[in-house]
């Protein structure tokens, strides 16, 4: 299996969305309870704002055999603000290709510091990343008390 890295297509834009329903709803189903995958994400269909939200960040979409396989963007500062790869991807090197060619990004941007919020699911691979756990938190999604990671890494490691 061959995964390529590519930027953003605004054409990208509903695959995205439905890799972003099917990781929270499948992909993430052994760290959080149905309703609160419900809660985080809630609609289905193509929320109308998605698209301006992709287009205020750094995007990479991963491609395996012709698939999207997943998609990681980043604010210009270094926030990673969406890491998601299609459940039948996870644990294939999908989100691996994406973060190398993000942390190569940040590191010609001259940032010092990435920073993120990890889900559960997400928190084990940054730390595998030499990510740093700032702090735990819990935050409310349509009713719903999500538990999650302030994370950040200096930059000047080896991703």
């Amino acid at each position: 299996m061959n995964v390529e890295v590519r930027a953003y297509d605004p054409k990208d834009a509903a695959a995205l969305y439905a890799i972003f329903i099917d990781a929270i709803r499948v992909g993430a189903a052994n760290h959080y309870t149905r309703a609160q995958r419900l809660a985080w994400a809630p609609e289905p269909d193509m929320r109308a704002s998605w698209p301006d939200q992709l287009a205020a960040l750094e995007i990479w979409v991963a491609q395996g055999d012709g698939d999207i396989a997943g998609f990681m963007g980043a604010t210009p500062q270094g926030y990673i603000d969406l890491a998601f790869v299609r459940p039948r991807w996870m644990g294939r090197g999908v989100a691996q290709a994406m973060y190398e060619r993000l942390f190569e990004w940040a590191v010609a941007r001259g940032l010092t510091r990435l920073t993120t919020h990890a889900s559960l699911l997400a928190q084990p691979f940054f730390a595998r990343q030499g990510w740093q756990v700032d702090h735990s938190e819990t935050v409310d999604r349509n009713g719903e008390a999500l538990k999650r990671f302030a994370m950040s890494l200096t930059l000047g490691t080896t991703p």
